[in-house]
């Protein structure tokens, strides 16, 4: 889909009538206006011309035919940059002939919403006309601002598109998303990338056709894939070169130049941020060394904090290997060290090959399972007393009262094992929290266990929850 800017100026188109007129249209002389970017100007002028969003916009959606009927339901439109949210909240207010009113709000506040409710319901007692209401970055609303919303998307005064890379069930309120529906746009793939730059560099009455600008199908491939879904971000690397260049061959450096180091999707605390570190986590578990070493590096070159992806790896050490590879978390360690004694580039071997160890170890969760079990067992029974035989006698009254009595010291035990003693509350002294796996060095402990008499304990009561 072709994108448009990042986010619309407050003032600086606050109501269009929803022609689509002024938005990239060529001047008199029938030539693009240069003076509006390329990403404007391409953007897509009716729903078939939107490239990557299928699911939502194929010819059966339930979403396509609504907007077709001039029908647009308020809605949220969620994806990451560049993939057309604002080019879908456009066209539907010129599909539907409604007057299109836009707010950032990383700039607006409830009166500017109030302004722009005011101005529908003078256009709607006038001419009759509707209004969509678009605000970018709705998330960055306080629950206050969008709680001003409210009354407005009720009673149909407006019709309202809120636009978020970030997860709406995180990002918005309980009461304004029970009003909306919530579509998720996806990137838009480097095919439908290409097939856009190629027609920006070719059409001469919105994009360069005019300019008589060449440019290798190599570099359209490598351009496309550079993006990472942001369509907008290809052309907008595309003008530029194309202004570096002195008619016919865009050259290889004037691209390098503009593109510059790769920006992958990578928010520290947004959905891209999570989405990688749980496909990392999950590499780990899935024993899938390629996939860990990926999404490792994927993270580290996009930005993120080493120091913390140390953090994260200690952690998996003991959730998803724990006592099948005893020893392994030393060695997360030292790689954790290593990122602060030897610092970056040079440390990410280090990170990158404890991720891969961790990968290729055994994997056992009984630790972890048997922790959230533990749990589960003192939230249902509570404080329950130590049984007297494993109490502590340093008095004469404690010993009165049996305190330890009874209490077998191991080491005097035939094999070092006091055979039959327990140590649990008489409450739950039937209940089991720890069962062994078979994977790794746990299966030396299942054995020691079954050679003790305990044998295979059963399924943990409960367990922490899986992330």
């Amino acid at each position: 889909m072709t994108p448009g800017p990042a986010s619309d100026d407050l003032f600086g188109d606050p109501v269009s009538t929803g022609s689509g007129e002024g938005r990239g249209t060529p001047g008199p002389s029938g030539t693009p206006d240069d003076t509006v970017p390329l990403a404007e100007r391409m953007r897509p002028r009716s729903l078939d011309e939107v490239l990557g969003q299928e699911h939502l916009l194929g010819p059966q959606a339930p979403l396509r035919q609504a907007i077709e009927r001039g029908q647009p339901p308020s809605m949220i439109l969620w994806g990451s940059p560049g993939c057309g949210k604002t080019t879908l909240a456009r066209l539907a207010a010129d599909t539907g002939a409604l007057a299109f009113a836009t707010l950032s709000a990383v700039l607006a506040g409830v009166k500017d919403v109030r302004a722009v409710v005011d101005q529908a319901r003078v256009r709607r007692s006038g001419s009759g006309q509707g209004t969509l209401l678009f605000i970018d970055e709705i998330h960055r609303f306080n629950k206050a601002q969008q709680d001003a919303l409210l009354p407005h998307i009720e009673d149909g005064t407006i019709r309202f598109i809120g636009a978020t890379t970030e997860n709406p069930s995180f990002a918005l309120n309980n009461a304004l998303l029970s009003r909306l529906r919530v579509y998720r746009l996806q990137p838009v793939g480097a095919g439908a990338i290409a097939a856009l730059l190629r027609a920006a560099l070719q059409d001469r009455e919105r994009g360069l056709g005019g300019r008589g600008l060449r440019l290798a199908d190599e570099w359209i491939e490598r351009l496309a894939a550079a993006a990472d879904g942001d369509a907008r971000r290809a052309l907008n690397w595309l003008e530029t070169a194309a202004d570096l260049a002195d008619g016919g061959e865009i050259s290889a450096e004037a691209l390098r130049a503009v593109m510059g180091a790769q920006a992958l999707q990578f928010d520290r605390q947004g959905d891209a941020f999570y989405d990688q570190v749980s496909a990392l986590h999950k590499s780990v578990r899935g024993s899938d060394p390629d996939g860990a070493a990926y999404w490792l590096v994927r993270m580290l070159d996009a930005g993120c904090d080493p120091d913390y992806l140390g953090r994260r790896l200690l952690r998996m050490a003991w959730e998803d290997i724990g006592l099948a590879a005893v020893g392994i978390a030393g060695r997360v360690l030292a790689a954790w060290e290593t990122v602060e004694r030897l610092g970056r580039p040079e440390a990410d071997l280090a990170l990158v090959q404890v991720a891969i160890e961790l990968a290729c170890a055994p994997k056992s969760n009984s630790a972890y399972a048997a922790l959230g079990a533990v749990r589960a067992a003192i939230a249902d029974t509570g404080s329950l007393p130590v049984p007297l035989h494993l109490r502590n006698a340093p008095t004469a009254l404690m010993k009165e009262q049996g305190f330890g009595a009874g209490y077998r010291y191991d080491h005097d035990e035939p094999d070092g094992f006091a055979r039959g003693q327990t140590y649990l509350p008489e409450e739950i002294l039937e209940r089991s929290f720890y069962r062994p796996g078979e994977q790794g060095t746990e299966r030396i402990l299942a054995d020691r266990l079954r050679a003790l008499g305990r044998g295979q304990p059963p399924e943990p009561d409960a367990g922490e929850g899986r992330s």
